[in-house]
């Protein structure tokens, strides 16, 4: 049985690795979550993409108690992590890569925002459209989408591309040294060589949740896709080095 305690420990342990990617992780959720709030209702409703075992989604129920998150993933283990820990959100297994995924989310009226961190990166450009172009139908206008990931610009500032994951390997050089937290792939294994998640991983064996690439790391892949989505004002609210918070409202 997966306890309330222990879940609680491995997210600490997940979001810790995190950080080893992302030293200014708790930055980066700190300014969307100053952009949902900026949106001027106490009471949002809000769509959490690719949520993992709920960082995101805890974070803005804290500082929006009267919120509601509605929070999305495709991986089994990490919803059942999530749901252990956080018992006050609302998780919903979905692949966002499959048409219909918003009929799942049960939904009373448009959201306020969508917001993600992490996660759409694995999602490839043709996918990226259509997902895009779902999320926009449940989005309400004005409503926005908050995306918080590394995006490259390689495509159309190669210099400045390689000057950004300069400044981000420099400031993840002095945050660790060489007292680098755990990496991703040894969280995994350690989770699921823990006999307490044998059948959630066999769950996420059999529901085919792996990441096998990261497909859509340049920020005109997310910027094309937007705007053939319907998205109209487009830009970077927040940034560090090639570690960016992109923000897209959706049109009238």
């Amino acid at each position: 049985m997966l306890t309330h305690d222990a879940a609680l420990a491995w997210i600490a342990r997940w979001d810790r690795q995190q950080e080893g990617y992302l030293p200014d992780r708790e930055e980066r959720f700190t300014a969307l979550i100053d952009a949902v709030e900026a949106l001027g209702r106490p009471d949002p409703l809000v769509i959490d993409l690719g949520c993992g075992p709920g960082s995101l989604s805890a974070r803005l129920l804290d500082r929006l108690p009267k919120a509601t998150v509605v929070s999305v993933d495709a991986d089994p283990l990490l919803l059942g992590l999530g749901r252990a820990a956080y018992p006050q959100l609302t998780f919903v297994p979905a692949d966002l890569r499959t048409s219909g995924w918003t009929g799942l989310l049960g939904l009373d009226r448009p959201a306020d925002a969508a917001v993600s961190t992490t996660a759409l990166h694995w999602i490839s450009g043709p996918d990226l459209r259509r997902v895009y172009a779902e999320l926009a139908e449940v989005l309400r206008p004005g409503g926005v989408l908050l995306n918080g990931d590394h995006m490259d610009t390689d495509d159309a500032t190669p210099v400045l591309a390689r000057l950004e994951r300069a400044v981000h390997d420099r400031q993840t050089e002095r945050a660790f040294g060489a007292d680098r937290p755990e990496e991703w792939r040894a969280w995994w294994e350690a989770i699921t060589a823990d006999p307490m998640f044998a059948e959630l991983d066999q769950e996420r064996t059999t529901a085919g949740a792996t990441h096998d690439g990261s497909e859509s790391h340049l920020m005109s892949h997310h910027v094309e896709a937007l705007r053939a989505a319907g998205f109209t004002e487009i830009g970077t609210l927040w940034q560090r080095g090639n570690n960016r918070l992109l923000c897209a409202v959706r049109g009238h």
